[in-house]
């Protein structure tokens, strides 16, 4: 299957496209023209690859957590190119991505994810490699960072790796709630389409594809327009 995927939930902004077998991407960090940026990026590799959208068989997307109005921008993109080439979606998690582009750029299996929420809060989730793949091991959250623990399964004596944003502004406070449990912190990943990509052609495979109106955002938070005061 030739999978188009694109992310626009954070600072970071990509595309990559899956056509067969290679992958071809676009990447630049931004704190804002995602909705500017992203269509350019999407032509930009199927320019690379040679081939127009009509080679691609469906539309993967980074569905958040992550920015308000760039989860809004990934998901209304997605959507708008899916219903125009009636072709079905794919949804995957920003912390998965994550993980997943940490997993293959630190070879680690056991991954804390732990994204930068503002408002005192981080989104996270706790993630384990297998074949090559992420499969998260505990529920998608946003909370205080003195509330993201180690998970308890598989092994409660498990040895994680601390990955994300929510790590720099957090790493004290995080580091104590993985105290004896942390081997090392790394900082600097941001959800990729190039994990994206990878993460969709096994939902793919699964059969876990969805039609374009059923494209949704994940803000995790709820009344996300609002300060945290208002809630």
């Amino acid at each position: 299957m030739n999978i188009l995927a694109l992310d626009t939930c954070t600072e970071s902004c990509s595309a990559a496209l899956l056509y067969q077998g290679k992958v071809y991407e676009c990447f630049e960090m931004t704190q804002r023209g995602h909705s500017e940026l992203i269509l350019g990026m999407m032509d930009n590799v199927l320019s690379q690859a040679g081939v127009g959208i009509s080679v691609v068989d469906a539309l993967a997307f980074g569905r958040g957590p992550g920015s308000f109005t760039g989860v809004r921008v990934g998901v209304g993109v997605a959507q708008g190119i899916a219903f125009a080439r009636d072709i079905p979606v794919i949804s995957i998690s920003s912390l998965a991505a994550v993980a997943q582009g940490a997993a293959d750029e630190l070879d680690i299996d056991h991954l804390a994810v732990a994204m930068d929420a503002r408002m005192g809060e981080i989104y996270c989730a706790s993630y384990q490699r297998e074949n090559g793949l992420v499969k998260r091991i505990d529920e998608e959250r946003v909370c205080p960072p003195q509330d993201f623990s180690p998970a308890s399964a598989p092994d409660s004596s498990q040895v994680w790796v601390g990955v994300g944003t929510g790590w720099r502004e957090y790493d004290a406070i995080l580091r104590e709630c993985f105290i004896n449990q942390l081997s090392q912190v790394s900082v600097d990943h941001y959800p990729r389409a190039t994990s994206i990509v990878k993460l969709a052609k096994l939902a793919a495979e699964a059969g876990h594809v969805l039609p374009a109106e059923q494209a949704m955002p994940v803000y995790l938070r709820n009344n996300v327009a609002k300060k945290k005061g208002e809630q």
